[in-house]
């Protein structure tokens, strides 16, 4: 199962893991930069996800995660 991402409101950090949903929840309207760094982290340090030059964020399996469509277009979008 890879991991998902979705936005949420009122969270209190930028992005956070929830194991439950395999999902990492981003907070809405964070600046683009701050959200890959961040979820660039959380999948690779927290996660053990490979870290694959030029490949965009992974899954802890290799796949390519893809970002909500609502996120800033300014995000890297990998593709299938």
């Amino acid at each position: 199962m890879c991991i998902h991402i979705a936005e949420a409101d009122d969270l209190s950090t930028i992005a956070v893991w929830d194991p439950d949903e395999v999902t990492i929840l981003v907070r809405r309207g964070t600046h683009p930069h701050d959200l890959i760094r961040e979820l660039h982290a959380i999948l690779t340090i927290d996660l053990g996800a490979p870290e694959i030059p030029g490949a965009g964020l992974t899954c802890f399996c290799g796949d390519p995660i893809e970002l909500p469509f609502a996120l800033p277009s300014a995000a890297p979008r990998p593709v299938h």
